[in-house]
């Protein structure tokens, strides 16, 4: 069910599959260097790392919040495990009732400072090996103390959080942010958990999370048989949930202007909401 919608902004830069967008990163930044690191090390103290094994394979996690809560696996986006995933993590830990987080690295330790980095390295991901990852981490969190598990990503994990819907089992409940899977890697029509998904309105990356991205995904939904919205927010761009100051600087030198608080919280109580319905 899609809950709001306006014109379709003319735009055509894509991510997966289709044409990807141009973005202008400024290096001229003295303090930003710096500052990721203040931002990076406030962040890392709030977290446990560990180690999850799948087949033959082993990857980084990073855990916060209560032990035998619901868990919920937070999903990063291109730039890899930073501190804005890390922000939204620590945030979803402390939503009520309370909620272990945990984001699987799914760079293996990369993370992108500029948006040529964090191109090279989303062309780099095993998209169907991120997906086992994902799969690794649920299991992991029910192993570890958590009856009920959710999935949520952002941008590049917002997409694997719907494909996760599809194609991976004992999923309780996921919330995607931005992001709608190729048909390549999932097929939304067949997912076989709850989805909640958010989209801004002035988003342009065409295909993937556009207002036609959004729409489409909304038709697919409506044949899958579990409980689904989609919510499309007015005045918003894409990555409308960064608001670290250092990730609204990132989103400006990107060329998103648009900062709007209310939208944020409003997606951040329907991701509350939604959580607690099926993982309560």
């Amino acid at each position: 069910m899609i809950r709001a919608s306006r014109t379709l902004f003319n735009s055509s830069p894509s991510f997966i599959g289709c044409r990807r967008p141009t973005y202008y990163y400024s290096a001229n930044k003295p303090s930003s260097f710096t500052n990721r690191l203040q931002i990076r090390s406030m962040a890392d103290s709030a977290f446990k790392k560990i180690q999850i094994q799948r087949e033959d394979t082993s990857f980084d996690a990073y855990v916060v919040g209560k032990e035998d809560a619901p868990g919920i696996v937070v999903l990063q986006e291109w730039w890899g495990v930073d501190y804005e995933v890390k922000n939204h993590a620590i945030k979803i830990s402390q939503l009520e009732p309370g909620y272990k987080a945990l984001i699987p690295d799914l760079y293996r330790g990369k993370v992108g400072l500029d948006a040529a980095e964090a191109q090279h390295l989303m062309d780099g991901l095993d998209w169907a090996g991120a997906v086992k990852d994902i799969e690794a981490s649920v299991n992991w969190l029910k192993e570890n103390g958590s009856q009920k598990v959710g999935v949520t990503g952002y941008c590049m994990g917002g997409a694997l959080s719907i494909a996760s819907a599809v194609k991976v089992p004992g999923i309780d409940a996921v919330v995607g942010f931005y992001g709608s899977p190729s048909p390549q890697l999932a097929d939304a029509a067949q997912a076989k958990a709850p989805i909640q998904a958010h989209f801004g309105e002035l988003d342009n990356i065409a295909g993937f999370s556009d207002v036609a991205a959004a729409k489409s995904l909304d038709e697919k939904l409506k044949s899958c048989g579990v409980a689904n919205e989609v919510h499309i927010y007015p005045g918003s761009g894409h990555a409308f949930m960064n608001m670290s100051p250092e990730g609204i600087e990132r989103r400006k030198v990107m060329g998103m202007n648009d900062v709007n608080e209310a939208n944020v919280e409003l997606a951040w109580s329907r991701f509350q909401s939604w959580m607690a319905r099926y993982l309560s």
